[in-house]
């Protein structure tokens, strides 16, 4: 893979699975990802079944992986600003969980927070997986890669009881820099979209 600079983004170009890729982590804060995503996603993609965006959710458990084609952006202002710059909200989602915060906790804070020690390996294992994920959608396809994920979820589901919540800190996982961030909550789902968090 080489990387290289750009506007608003770190660009990554090579091969994965025999096909041409190219990765990009916006350097913008979160809820600006679609103005770093929009020039590339122009230039490089023929439709939204090209574009996979890695983001954090909360409403899965810590450590989480599961992948998703299209939706609604949840209150995640990143995932709002790449539909609104993208004029769409159909490309392909590797969704890592981070977990409810704390009672107490402001979700904003949450998220921009460093995970808990003890938490630390599930986020570790978390970011692997989903790297792999992503190698898989390159090699296999969205479905078949999402059919094998997905499943494999289900199957831990089943394996293991829900992890204890945080006491507090995740890592921010998706597009942007630790500046700035956002969040997916439960509420925004059942209220307006258009919150802001």
């Amino acid at each position: 893979m080489r990387w290289r600079a750009a506007a608003a983004a770190s660009l990554g170009t090579g091969e994965i699975g025999g096909r041409q890729v190219v990765l990009a982590k916006p350097m913008t804060f979160m809820n600006l990802s679609g103005d770093a995503v929009a020039p590339f996603y122009r230039k490089h993609a023929d439709g939204p079944g090209d574009l996979v965006v890695l983001h954090d959710d909360l409403d899965l458990p810590v450590g989480a992986v599961r992948l998703k084609r299209g939706g609604g952006t949840g209150g995640h202002n990143g995932l709002r600003s790449l539909k609104e710059r993208l004029g769409t909200a159909d490309f392909l989602r590797i969704r890592v969980g981070i977990g409810r915060p704390p009672a107490g906790v402001d979700p904003a804070d949450y998220v921009l927070t460093p995970p808990a020690p003890e938490l630390r390996g599930a986020f570790d294992a978390a970011v692997a997986a989903a790297a792999e994920a992503f190698a898989d959608i390159a090699r296999l396809g969205f479905d078949k890669a999402m059919t094998r994920w997905n499943a494999k979820a289900r199957e831990d589901d089943k394996r293991c009881k829900a992890p204890p919540e945080s006491p507090g800190g995740n890592i921010l996982l998706a597009p942007g820099t630790s500046s700035g961030g956002s969040i997916s909550r439960k509420e925004a789902r059942s209220q307006d979209d258009t919150e802001e968090v």
